[in-house]
Order: C-alpha cells, then sequence, then structure tokens
C-alpha cells in the first residue's frame, strides 16, 4: 500500500522536553481529531527523534493536493483552539512542505522514518527524480524497510494563516524522502550510503541535503479518532 492519496503536508520542529507531555497530549487527543475531520485528510503520523532528542516528524496524507487550499483546512488554520494557541508556539525551528506526491512505493507508516529534505542542483531535476523513484520502489522489498516515498514542496496559492503567525513564519523542504522500515540499523545504513550527501549529489541534489532517523509515536486515520 502507498501514501493514501496523491498529496502529503510533511512537517518537522523541535518540542522542548518540558512541553513534551503535554504537547503529545494535545496533538493526540485534539489536534489530530481536528485535523482528521476536515475532507480530504486521509491518515496523520507522528514520528519522535530516534535517538530522544526534541526532534518531531509529522506526515499528513491527503487525498488531493486541493485538500491544502480547502476552505474546511483554511478555516481550521485561521481558528485555533485555546490549546492550540498555546501550544503553537512552542513548535521550534518549524519546517512545514505543502507537497505532491511525486513516489510512492510499500508502506507509509512503520516503527522507523528516515525523512530527508533536500533540493535539486540547477538542471538536475529529472535525473535527481529519476533516481529516487527508482530508490523508493526498491525499497518496499528491501530487508528491514516497507516502503519509500518522494514528495515535491509546491506552495498553494493562499494568504499567510493564523497559526504560521503565531510560530512566527515557517521554513520549507523543496523535495522531501521518506524511507520507512522495521530495523533502525538498515535505515541509518541507508542514510549513510544511497541517501547519503555525497550520493545524493551524485545523484542531482544540490549540496546541504537533511536527514533524520525517527520513531513512530502515534498514527491515525479519520476511523480511528472519531
Amino acid at each position: 500500500m502507498a501514501l493514501l492519496g496523491q498529496a502529503a503536508l510533511a512537517m518537522w520542529w523541535d518540542m522542548a522536553p518540558a512541553m513534551r507531555t503535554e504537547f503529545q497530549d494535545w496533538h493526540s487527543h485534539e489536534h489530530f481529531r481536528e485535523r482528521l475531520a476536515i475532507p480530504g485528510f486521509r491518515r496523520a503520523t507522528r514520528w519522535a527523534s530516534a535517538d530522544g532528542g526534541e526532534g518531531v516528524f509529522q506526515l499528513y496524507e491527503l487525498e488531493a493536493y486541493a485538500t491544502l487550499s480547502s476552505s474546511h483546512y483554511l478555516a481550521s488554520l485561521n481558528a485555533p483552539t485555546p490549546w492550540s494557541t498555546r501550544m503553537m508556539p512552542h513548535h521550534r525551528h518549524m519546517v512545514r512542505s505543502q507537497c505532491r506526491v511525486l513516489a510512492s512505493t510499500g508502506a507509509g507508516v512503520a516503527r522507523h522514518a528516515l525523512a530527508v529534505r533536500l533540493s535539486p542542483a540547477p538542471g538536475r531535476d529529472e535525473a535527481l527524480q529519476a533516481g529516487l523513484q527508482a530508490l523508493a520502489a526498491s525499497l518496499a522489498d528491501q530487508a528491514g524497510c516497507v516502503g519509500g516515498h518522494l514528495l515535491r514542496h509546491e506552495p498553494p496559492p493562499i494568504e499567510t494563516t493564523t497559526e504560521q503567525k503565531i510560530r512566527g513564519g515557517d521554513r520549507f523542504a523543496d523535495w522531501v524522502f521518506v524511507a520507512v522500515g522495521y530495523d533502525e540499523a538498515v535505515l541509518r545504513a541507508l542514510a549513510a550510503s544511497r541517501l547519503g550527501p555525497e550520493a545524493l549529489q551524485a545523484a542531482g541534489a544540490a549540496a546541504g541535503a537533511e536527514s533524520g532517523l525517527y520513531t513512530v509515536s502515534f498514527s491515525a486515520t479519520p476511523a480511528d479518532v472519531r
């Protein structure tokens, strides 16, 4: 099974240890329910930094790219709840990519996720996409892995939302590659080889790609949180 839709919202941020318990309670019991009630949101998954650090990786799987600018979603983004309003400033170093799915093979959720943020080098878009699509296709059958997914940021034509203003503005990743699997060591080896900086540049990526390894905290579909 591939990602559940043609678009995705990929996000990274840091959450201080002192806020972690309240954050997880809010995110799991209010925020997931709110987002998954929006038409077009098909699955939400949160991963935490595998090394126990402050990093969080979040992936929303969306039925269609139009969901990112739908009236229901914009209404939610521009009218955060009191609890959301209190929690938003604690999302530090936010990176938020509103994406089309370019390739998706295998499962979308597993215990571990290797999330890579990258950009194509000038004139290398097609070569990079072809190489990463081939890699995604191979991961579904690789020992230790269960899926690979390639996303490309494409911001919808909407105004800055209330939630973004509370956070103080977000950065974005041009392209996102997510490898998911059940064996952390295999994903770490992947981060040092085919998804390492040198290999990515050889495949057509610009210098400066960033990656992180995460462990699943919670995953849900709309039916799970009704």
